[in-house]
């Protein structure tokens, strides 16, 4: 089936694709991505909840570090069992902030990335000038050096810088 997508993709897209320098396709991909995510996420979580959470979170830490100088250990009890309650709240907000807007940009994502990667899985899109670990960690099962960031890391690079900028500008949670 993604077969047919892919082929339908080479036809509208391909010669674009092809006639761009690899790092220009995996910096709009991401450009795109991070965008198409962000607004998904902005949609489908409740900003005004997460950001109350957050505030009360920070308002939480303050009181327990403050209890903890003073040695408060009725405080202290109190202030745990608050977070266990914040824990919980957060985990249930976190659930759907990753689920519902990962359940409609993974599929763009597969889809996207699949077809791209048939050109692009073991290009160098960028040569940085030392080896770093996380680099040579992606590249495992590539014939990619520790020191060259492939389309994958580019595209994750690029859709994450994209992503907290928008998130920054639209003052999301």
């Amino acid at each position: 089936m993604l077969e047919v997508i892919y082929e339908a993709m080479d036809a509208a897209f391909g010669g674009i694709v092809l006639s761009l320098s690899p790092l220009w396709v995996a910096t709009i991909f991401g450009i795109i991505m991070g965008t198409f995510y962000t607004f998904v996420n902005r949609h489908f979580v409740d900003q005004e909840k997460m950001k109350k959470l957050q505030q009360m979170s920070r308002e939480l830490q303050a009181e327990m570090k403050e209890a903890q100088a003073k040695k408060d250990e009725k405080k202290i009890k109190k202030l745990q069992q608050k977070q266990l309650e914040m824990l919980r709240l957060q985990n249930e907000v976190m659930k759907d902030a990753m689920f519902k807007p990962m359940l409609i940009s993974f599929p763009m994502f597969i889809i996207f990335y699949g077809w791209l990667a048939r050109y692009y899985v073991e290009t160098a899109i960028v040569k940085i000038p030392f080896n770093f670990f996380l680099v040579d960690w992606f590249h495992r099962a590539t014939a990619l050096h520790s020191n060259e960031l492939g389309f994958l890391g580019w595209y994750i690079l690029t859709s994450y810088i994209v992503s907290s900028i928008i998130r920054k500008l639209l003052d999301m949670a």
